[in-house]
């Protein structure tokens, strides 16, 4: 599940007054979720077992397979972390000092369906491995991918000069640009 959890996206997503970022991923084996108030970082991995008798213990009233609890929690959770959750779900977190706990409201056939994620502080590692290291991977990226703009940029400069100085005339003054000058740009992107 955590390998899998890798190749999903962070999502931003509101419970009451709180933004967080989160991930998750449910497979028929159970479900990991990874969620972040970009201070501190919390998890919760659930097999069957887990699912079971949580399950069990919060919804007396349903009498559902393990499976059909993964994939109604599934449906919750992914439509909300693609920025379209369900009007008829309601969610809330409570902050405590062993982790976070986040509960859901909802329904299942017809009957009213409760979940609670009970999370926990993620490991140093885990934190690293979806959080901090992707994070510098795309700076270094986006990093690159600007130096190559600024030398296609002084380049685009160059040959508009050359073609000036051979005599060419813009036929419409409204594009015309300035040479672009890096350290503006560097020190206007810092500002912002």
């Amino acid at each position: 599940l955590e390998s899998s959890l890798l190749t999903q996206p962070w999502a931003s997503v509101c419970f009451g007054e709180s933004t967080f970022v989160a991930k998750a991923c449910f497979r028929d084996t159970g479900y990991i979720l990874l969620i972040s108030d970009l201070s501190s970082v919390w998890y919760e991995s659930a097999d069957v077992e887990v699912v079971g008798q949580r399950s069990k213990e919060l919804n007396k009233r349903l009498t559902v397979h393990v499976f059909s609890f993964l994939h109604r929690l599934r449906n919750l959770m992914c439509p909300l972390l693609a920025g379209q959750p369900d009007t008829a779900t309601s969610f809330s977190c409570h902050h405590a000092a062993d982790g976070l706990s986040l509960h859901v409201k909802s329904e299942l056939s017809g009957l009213p369906f409760y979940w609670d994620f009970h999370c926990c502080p993620a490991p140093v590692e885990m934190v690293s491995r979806h959080l901090v290291r992707p994070l510098i991977r795309m700076s270094l990226a986006l990093q690159y991918q600007v130096q190559e703009l600024t030398a296609l940029l002084f380049q685009k400069d160059a040959e508009i000069k050359d073609y000036t100085e051979s005599g060419a005339t813009l036929s419409r003054d409204r594009l015309r640009t300035e040479p672009f000058q890096e350290q503006t740009f560097q020190q206007n992107f810092m500002a912002e």
